[in-house]
């Protein structure tokens, strides 16, 4: 047994609130260095940060298991019991706050070793409760005993149940269920409160300390470490439970352990209450034995401390473990039950690996520091001893450090914010171990990287841990709400911001979308009720105030909401105020506003629908004004019967219609009433009709809202705004496009004005006997393939022919031109019927919508008459026929050809024919056309009947039969394409 140390010293024994660790502190800054030892990192810090206030960072330093502050230079410390540098420093002043606690079987020993060995130069002091006066006697016979009387009164106040104890006050529970459960409670019926663990990280501590202290909480929940010192202005202590489980088992509270929680109740002259919740009987209630010694600060002296060698001898493991296992002397003090450290070190010492790399005083020591790793997660010594024996491989084996990227990788384990309470508290737990290990000087070949490698994760980790325990017991609405719930209802703070959120003194309690209140969804069940009374005091007025500026809005903070897969909406600022629904017509529907909105009364709903029908009105005219312009024309008198319905039948479908849908009204009209669609700005196209201010994205969405509203289905997906192309394989998206203004072929939709003017170029092309295909610049901007350009080319009535050799024809200098005629035009074609004489004029290319021509010519649909199957010609081969194979030329030609100089042609000319849109028609009932075609029978180069064209190159080829589609030979410069169209070469300037 070492001898102790008989320095002068002084104690300073009282209850709580009489000034001792403020006295301590104001000692150990009046002399030129010193170190205070306390029980808690949590009070360590907060005297940390008190002399840091006075003295200055670089002067002041802080060292606990898993934090450590140490400036060069720096000559006061604020340590934990445990890390007090005994050996390697010398100070001025040293003191050890509550030393009372010498009698925990815990860490006892601790204490009563500081008060034992540790001393200052020239002052000590020792700090506790005034029933460690008899072992200061008995142990430090020469010390000075100061008693300090308490500054305030404390009083017992009775049991109390949680929902009536008064503001400022404390509950003290012995387990982090118990905390849990009253921090619930206390949220739901007062707005929350503060959490307080010995668990927790000093930020952590301090973040939900602040907001008590604020006045942002009323309430503070806490486990019995806020007894050791912590200064908090509390009025009252509740105790929850009067008994805890020790480590052993669980056991009532002793009178002094009472006395030290609730002597946090009153703050230096303001008195203090304490008392229970629950009934005045029973296990959880106060005996009067207990109460009046609390109040008189009269507690039974403590007889015993706990101790262990503090300085133990280290020859041997067998030394060490003897050492430590003896037992005091004096009757003051007893052996201090077995700890953990001494647990894992007889663990260690039972492993032979271990015995043989233990041999010398340092090898001892380096072990015995392993052994003294805290269990900060508390998982079992099983646990706890496998990482000391891993530890102490990495420490006993090559350099003696821990591997870097294993540690790394424990902390990179950590590194997760997500998780309730108890997973952020275990993880903060695991964080305190490598933060230990980290400021171990010798441990780590980078101990000052990875030390504040664990400092950020444990703030990291600490900040989310605050969150969760703010979000779970802190409901700052609620309180704000239960505080002024008596005031009248003419001065509650409602306020509702830009984005309609409402907010109470600064507190959120929900959205106000449109006319519509939605409680916060991160309210609970039984707050939602309370959120919607508060809101509904003042939003009565505000609603009206807030439908007169609907109605004085201007038109811009109007809009349709049309979101595919649901129903067209109209919105005020983003919110929906209306709904559409069937009405007499496409464009007149019903507008009906906002339940919220008709709750305001008849007459303000009257006045928004009224508004929002101005509004509908002049979208119309922006938007769809064609189709209002052929609605007002159907009405007029002066409009011919048959344009009046025709017009009503393309309002009817929105605008944009297939043309063989009207097929049969556009065969009733003469040309004067077409000219009529054509000045209302329709286009009679090959395909469809339309009008080019209707292709618009804005037109196009008000379309296909109105076409939903009407069929009462959800709203189709509009394409991609100003997109020519697009390829859709969902078929809701390809009956969005087609209602849009889009054609499909295949997957591949094509914008109809597109279409149109593809067919325009192919006129274009016929009358100017020129070739057109996927090369020609046009197509090329479009970005066609060659499949889908046939593919449009062959529905819009063209087909595809070999163009023949271009031919010169001789004529006299003094003669006209001579009429040209088509390549392809058969006299007597039973499929060619006449084609119009004239075409308006071409405009220039334009790939936006609206610049197709009015119209494109298109075969009527009257059937041609039917002629004797001998005269009639083949049908027009499916695909373009492969150029026809010329022979090689002889020797005698190429030297005749090389003396002219002269190259032969290629065949150049027009490669398509029009032919006219396919129109199914009935079938004639005894010998008419189709019989006639059925029977007649198919003629083949080869000169078989039936059968299969040959395939060439993986591509169908058909050859020109002799005599088909032949011309005379004065016809040679016709351009392809015959009838209407052979004077639009003259009208192109072909023959200037």
């Amino acid at each position: 047994m070492v001898e102790f140390s008989r320095a002068s010293v002084t104690a300073v024994l009282g209850p709580t609130n009489t000034g001792k660790t403020h006295l301590a502190v104001e000692r150990l800054c009046a002399h030129s260095s010193g170190m205070m030892g306390f029980p808690l990192r949590l009070l360590a810090r907060e005297v940390y940060d008190r002399v840091v206030a006075i003295k200055g960072p670089k002067e002041v330093a802080l060292i606990t298991g898993e934090e450590k502050i140490e400036p060069p230079g720096a000559r006061w410390y604020l340590c934990t019991a445990e890390s007090m540098p005994l050996k390697d420093r010398d100070f001025a002043f040293v003191a050890l706050d509550e030393a009372q606690l010498g009698m925990d079987p815990e860490r006892g020993h601790i204490f009563t070793d500081r008060m034992l060995r540790a001393r200052g130069r020239e002052e000590t002091m020792i700090l506790g409760s005034e029933a460690l006066a008899p072992m200061v006697r008995a142990l430090l016979p020469d010390a000075e005993i100061i008693s300090r009387p308490r500054f305030s009164t404390l009083s017992y106040a009775g049991a109390r149940k949680l929902s009536r104890l008064p503001k400022r006050s404390a509950i003290v529970a012995f387990s982090a269920e118990e905390v849990y459960a009253v921090a619930e409670m206390l949220r739901r019926l007062r707005g929350g409160a503060a959490v307080v663990m010995g668990a927790l990280s000093p930020s952590t501590r301090n973040a939900q300390v602040q907001m008590f202290l604020n006045g942002d909480v009323d309430y503070l929940v806490a486990t019995d470490a806020i007894g050791m010192g912590l200064n908090l202005d509390v009025s009252h202590v509740a105790f929850a439970s009067l008994r805890k489980f020790d480590g052993r088992h669980t056991r009532r509270l002793t009178v002094s352990e009472m006395a030290q929680i609730a002597g946090r109740a009153g703050r230096h002259h303001k008195d203090g209450t304490f008392g229970s919740l629950g009934a005045e009987d029973g296990d959880g209630a106060f005996r009067p034995e207990e109460i009046s010694a609390i109040e008189e600060h009269e507690f039974p002296r403590i007889e015993q401390l706990f101790w262990r060698d503090g300085d133990p001898q280290m020859d041997s493991i067998d030394a060490l473990i003897g050492a430590l296992e003896v037992r005091p002397d004096g009757p003051e003090l007893r052996a201090a039950p077995q700890a953990i450290d001494l647990a894992v070190l007889k663990a260690m010492a039972d492993a032979s690996e271990v015995r043989e790399q233990v041999r010398t005083h340092k090898d001892v020591r380096r072990l015995w520091d392993i052994c003294g790793l805290p269990d900060f997660q508390k998982l079992g010594m099983e646990h706890h001893h496998r990482m000391v024996a891993r530890l102490w491989r990495f420490r006993s084996e090559g350099d003696g450090h821990v591997p870097r990227d294993w540690f790394a990788q424990n902390i990179a384990r950590l590194d997760n914010v997500q998780g309730d309470v108890d997973t952020l508290s275990g993880r903060i737990a695991a964080a305190r171990t490598w933060a230990y290990i980290a400021h171990r000087p010798d441990w780590l070949a980078h101990p000052a990287e990875m030390a504040e490698r664990t400092r950020a994760l444990e703030q990291k980790l600490s900040d989310a841990l605050h969150a969760a325990l703010t979000q779970r017991f802190v409901d700052r609405r609620t309180s704000v709400l239960l505080r002024d719930l008596g005031r009248k209802t003419e001065h509650l703070p409602v306020n509702v911001d830009s984005d309609g959120a409402v907010q109470v003194d600064g507190e959120t309690l929900g959205r106000l979308e449109g006319f519509r209140f939605h409680v916060d969804p991160l309210a609970r069940g039984g707050d939602r009720k309370l959120l919607l009374a508060a809101a509904e005091r003042r939003l009565g007025k505000m609603l009206n105030v807030q439908a007169e500026e609907l109605i004085a809005a201007p038109d811009a903070e109007f809009s349709l909401l049309a979101e595919a897969g649901g129903s067209p909406t109209i919105a005020w600022k983003g919110q929906k105020v209306a709904s559409l629904h069937p009405g007499p017509a496409l464009l007149s529907p019903e507008v009906r506003t906002d339940k919220a909105i008709m709750a305001l009364g008849q007459d303000v709903s009257n006045r928004v629908t009224a508004r929002l029908g101005a509004w509908m009105k002049a979208q119309h005219e922006k938007h769809l004004a064609p189709l209002s312009t052929i609605l007002d024309q159907s009405t007029q008198a002066e409009t011919p019967a048959v344009v009046r319905a025709l017009f009503i039948q393309l309002a009817d479908a929105g605008g944009i219609v297939a043309r063989q849908d009207l097929d049969d009204a556009l065969n009733l009209l003469d040309k004067e009433q077409r000219q009529l669609l054509r000045k209302a700005g329709f286009t009679i196209g090959v395909l469809d009709i339309y009008h080019h201010a209707l292709l618009k994205p804005g037109a196009a969405q008000w379309r296909l809202a109105l076409m939903a509203v009407r069929r009462e289905k959800p709203m189709l997906p509009l394409p991609q705004a100003g997109a020519v192309l697009l390829t859709l394989s969902s078929r809701d998206e390809q009956m969005g496009a087609r209602h849009a203004g889009y054609r499909g072929f295949g997957d591949t939709q094509v914008r109809i004005d597109m279409v149109e003017r593809i067919a325009r170029g192919g006129h274009e092309a016929i009358a100017k006997n020129e070739r057109y295909d996927v090369t020609s610049p046009f197509i090329v901007s479009l970005g066609l393939s060659e499949k889908l350009f046939n593919h449009i080319m062959r529905n819009a009535g063209f087909r595809p022919i070999t163009p023949a050799p271009a031919e010169t024809p001789v004529v006299a200098e003094d003669s006209a031109p001579a009429e040209t005629d088509t390549a392809i035009a058969v006299q007597g074609d039973p499929e060619t019927p006449p084609m119009p004489t004239e075409l308006p004029p071409l405009s220039p290319p334009d790939v936006h919508p609206g610049s197709t021509p009015d119209e494109t010519p298109v075969l009527p649909d009257e059937p041609a008459p039917a002629v004797p199957p001998a005269e009639t010609p083949p049908l027009i081969p499916e695909e373009t026929p492969a150029p026809p194979v010329e022979p090689p030329a002889s020797p005698e030609a190429e030297v005749a050809e090389s003396a002219e100089g002269e190259a032969q042609a290629e065949p150049q000319g027009a490669n398509w024919v029009f032919r006219g849109r396919y129109k199914p028609r009935e079938r004639s009932v005894g010998g008419g056309r189709n019989d006639a075609r059925q029977s007649r029978p198919a003629h083949h180069p080869s000169g078989k009947q039936g059968g299969k064209p040959r395939k060439q190159d993986g591509r169908q080829a058909r050859e020109n039969k002799p005599g088909r589609f032949s011309r005379p030979e004065k016809a040679a410069d016709r351009p392809a394409g015959g009838g209407a169209f052979a004077g639009l070469a003259e009208l192109l300037g072909r023959n200037d």
